[in-house]
């Protein structure tokens, strides 16, 4: 999976200054998981607590914070985010202006999600 560069879309989204927000091509390649308990990489998440209980709703949304806001990597992305999951909680997901307009730029389907 490649990741959208923002100089390929003439538009560059930050994550935060000096990181443009790396977005997925299409929900369908995020094949993460739904359930369980997930440990964040370091470059993720810089807390010594990095584990995540899925089935937490407020877990869920602070690891998909964590991941969309900081990764720089297409892989983190896929192996981490589930689309699906990803649509249903994106309202509640409290995100850099730069990661949404990028997301929602992107997949415009997320926009009325």
């Amino acid at each position: 999976m490649q990741a959208v560069s923002p100089t390929a879309t003439g538009v560059a989204y930050l994550a935060r200054p000096g990181r443009p927000a790396v977005v997925a091509r299409t929900l369908a390649e995020l094949a993460g998981p739904t359930r369980g308990v997930v440990e964040l990489p370091v470059r993720l998440m810089w807390n010594a607590e990095r584990t995540f209980d899925l089935g937490d709703p407020d877990q869920l949304l602070w690891m998909y914070e964590n991941v969309l806001r900081e990764t720089t990597r297409a892989e983190d992305l896929r192996a981490l985010i589930n689309g699906r999951t990803l649509r249903r909680v994106w309202r509640l997901l409290n995100l850099p202006r730069g990661v949404r307009q990028a997301w929602e730029s992107r997949h415009r389907g997320l926009r009325a999600a």
